[in-house]
């Protein structure tokens, strides 16, 4: 057996063990807490001087907007391409048939602004968001919202092309029976992955995509085609828009105007050969260069050396 003093020992030892975990957990535990206090105190301060920066961007926020749309019309035409009675029905439209709705801080007009304004002047989301005094997430998410809920009103503001009808009067269009406009495709510059910029690449050296667009008459958009490499022909994005299931029809007896770059078809009347549709500046100076020839010293020399040698050599 063993003796008292031993087993008191033993228990002594345990007792030691017992107190050093337990202060080894306390402080680990006073440790934690005063972790979470100092981050809760951090966070309350952040979200106070969050609440601050925001109520002190309103002022400045719905001035710029109404400085867009509400002062003149003209200010309104140059940084949105539309005037304030347009700009108001869009909005009414987009509201009461494409359902858009009223974010957490931004307004429907606010919205179409952002989104008109990217479309008329190519701003980038850098420029949007200092002027509109939000952040690029926020520009970013309702200028998207704002495309989703047009793209699915396209029905409405898309109109239906009408022939030029047999009894025109109008000199422009008389001598066009049963034309409905004009058609045409653009390259638009976008950015691209290395590996695909070949695709991209047009003959003129840019990175850019071909867009394919018709309008009629009146110069209103009826139907668009995006997304083709820059390096594809008018022709192959025509065939392929008109080979979609819902893609670009032409009504039996119809046609439209296109220029040199598509097939005179069914539907598809070119310029006739020889003629130009257009003339580059280019074009025009070489043109100029040849016709035209200004009489210089140097022309005058060269006659004269011409000249005198023909005379000595008679």
């Amino acid at each position: 057996m063993r003796s008292p003093t031993t087993n008191y020992a033993r228990l002594y030892i345990l007792l030691e063990d017992i107190m050093l975990i337990y202060r080894v957990e306390s402080t680990v535990l006073i440790h934690r807490y005063m972790c979470a206090r100092t981050r809760t105190s951090k966070r309350k301060i952040v979200e106070e001087a969050r609440r601050y920066s925001v109520l002190n961007k309103i002022p400045a926020q719905l001035d710029h907007l109404n400085r867009l749309v509400n002062v003149t019309d003209a200010d309104c035409l140059a940084n949105l391409r539309m005037d304030r009675n347009a700009f108001g029905r869009l909005c009414l439209v987009l509201r009461d048939r494409a359902e858009l709705r009223q974010g957490k801080c931004l307004g429907v007009e606010e919205q179409v602004a952002m989104f008109v304004g990217v479309l008329a002047h190519h701003k980038k989301n850098r420029v949007v968001k200092f002027h509109f005094r939000r952040s690029g997430a926020t520009v970013s998410h309702y200028i998207n919202k704002v495309l989703g809920a047009v793209l699915s009103l396209h029905t409405v503001l898309l109109p239906k092309p009408t022939p030029v009808p047999d009894d025109c009067m109008d000199y422009r269009w008389k001598w066009f029976k049963g034309c409905l406009g004009a058609l045409d495709g653009t390259h638009i510059n976008v950015l691209v992955s290395s590996s695909d910029k070949p695709r991209y690449r047009t003959c003129k050296g840019e990175i850019a995509t071909n867009v394919f667009a018709a309008c009629d008459r009146s110069m209103q958009f009826v139907y668009f085609l995006a997304g083709w490499e820059g390096s594809a022909g008018d022709s192959r994005v025509l065939r392929d828009a008109v080979s979609r299931p819902n893609g670009f029809k032409v009504p039996q007896g119809c046609y439209y105007l296109c220029d040199n770059r598509y097939a005179n078809s069914n539907g598809f009347i070119t310029p006739y050969k020889g003629n130009v549709a257009y003339t580059t500046d280019e074009d025009f100076n070489v043109q100029e260069y040849v016709e035209c020839v200004e009489p210089t010293a140097e022309w005058t020399q060269a006659r004269d050396d011409i000249a005198m040698n023909m005379w000595n050599n008679r």
